[in-house]
């Protein structure tokens, strides 16, 4: 399932990004070749990049690529270096949890209630903050995959 949920999260990661890629070349072309810069593509370029950031926290999350001090874990023995994995994994999940998920989830809500709409794209903000409980979700399954892992090693 986990690398499936990662070809899913890779193709939607490479979609942003090329449409990212060319509404900025786009917003750069009609600014300076056409003197007629259009007032979109400056919002577009800031929700698109929020996805992509999010979305790629969890990506990297499930890869277990993300910045990690590795000082102290190196001068730990396997015993102990297994245990601050997991107290680190559990607080991974606990912000997922409650940051994404619930607060993410919160702010879609009163966003949706509200009836809050973009500026210039008048996208309904809901849809844009929806990433927060997406991102939330998809590093809960990584990181209880993580701890399954964990846990049944050996």
């Amino acid at each position: 399932m986990r690398k499936k949920i990662d070809f899913v999260v890779e193709r939607i990661l490479m979609i942003l990004m090329t449409v990212m890629v060319v509404n900025v070349l786009w917003q750069i072309f009609s600014r300076y070749l056409l003197n007629n810069p259009n007032v979109f593509t400056d919002e577009l370029a800031r929700y698109l990049m929020m996805w992509l950031g999010l979305l790629g926290a969890a990506y990297v999350a499930g890869k277990n690529l993300h910045v990690a001090i590795t000082y102290l874990p190196s001068k730990l023995n396997i015993k102990a270096q297994k245990k601050m994995t997991i107290v680190v994994t559990l607080s991974i999940l606990f912000f997922s949890v409650f940051v994404f998920i619930v607060g993410g989830g919160r702010l879609v809500y009163i966003s949706y209630i509200l009836g809050q709409r973009s500026p210039a794209l008048q996208i309904p903000l809901a849809y844009i903050y929806a990433v927060l409980p997406l991102t939330g979700f998809l590093i809960l399954i990584y990181k209880l995959d993580d701890l399954k892992c964990i846990l049944w090693k050996k």
